[in-house]
């Protein structure tokens, strides 16, 4: 749905390791970072990705907005996982995403 909104979407894939996540968005100067689960195990992983952007961004003096979403997140838990956003569907996803990088 973003790409058809006009937005470069770079698919890592399923199951990535937080470290490829951290990786990529150093390398590509990410500002804006989507991450999903379908099933409640991924979760915790994503907890992991979203602490370890955090630190190693700051340890560089970088960010980036991160929004979560999937069928067994809500906002609360998006919240407590650090998530800069929820996003319930797709659409809210390019509306966050106009929010955070316009067009």
């Amino acid at each position: 749905m973003l790409e058809n909104y006009g937005y470069t979407v770079l698919d890592l894939g399923k199951n990535v390791p937080a470290e490829k996540v951290v990786e990529t968005v150093l390398e590509k100067d990410v500002k804006f970072v989507g991450l999903s689960a379908l099933m409640t195990t991924t979760v915790a992983n994503m907890e992991t990705t979203i602490k370890l952007l955090r630190e190693k961004l700051g340890e560089v003096g970088k960010s980036c907005k991160i929004m979560v979403g999937g069928a067994v997140l809500t906002e609360d838990y998006a919240a407590q996982i650090g998530a800069d956003y929820y996003s319930k569907d797709a659409m809210v996803s390019v509306a966050i995403a106009r929010e955070v990088l316009g067009k």
